[in-house]
């Protein structure tokens, strides 16, 4: 049923097939007399690079964990851009915007004259908006959502003039 060893596998066995065959299995630079050095593994490690808006989203999911908008106490939320400032507070229980501002409404872009983008007298004017337009419908406690921004500039003029027009965070 199986061959014999000496038939089969006679090239193993010869010495002259043995060098003949080793030299056409190795590259043309190695020689028979020296040693196949040991493959050295190599691992780079880099680092994932993440954008800032990246960076923000993280953060902002991390605050969101924390604070939550409920009827008695809605969430104030902020977003900021290079342009544009705006505001809602939302209800996330019902998943309800109950008031919003921004400064792309018509008589808050049409009150302020800017073109590189919305100033901190232009974040206190907004913040002073959704706390009228708030207290209007009864609200008077809020959560403050900075939205992964840092509470700096315009983010804390806006947070200011809410509390100073009548809103509790």
């Amino acid at each position: 049923m199986f061959a014999s060893p000496s038939s089969s596998f006679s090239f193993l066995h010869s010495k002259s097939s043995l060098s003949s065959s080793s030299s056409l299995l190795l590259p043309p630079h190695h020689s028979n007399s020296r040693p196949n050095p040991k493959p050295s593994l190599c691992f780079v490690v880099q680092a994932k690079a993440k954008t800032r808006r990246e960076d923000r989203t993280a953060r902002h999911i991390r605050i969101r964990k924390k604070v939550e908008g409920t009827p008695e106490r809605p969430r104030l939320s902020v977003f900021r851009s290079n342009k544009h400032l705006s505001v809602q507070v939302i209800d996330d229980t019902n998943m309800h915007t109950l008031a919003s501002a921004s400064t792309l409404q018509k008589a808050i872009f049409e009150e302020f004259n800017y073109t590189s983008g919305p100033t901190i007298e232009v974040a206190k004017r907004v913040g002073e908006i959704i706390a009228k337009s708030c207290l209007e419908k009864g609200i008077k406690k809020v959560a403050f959502d900075r939205g992964g921004y840092p509470y700096h500039g315009r983010v804390e003029a806006l947070a200011d003039a809410a509390r100073e027009h009548g809103l509790e965070f």
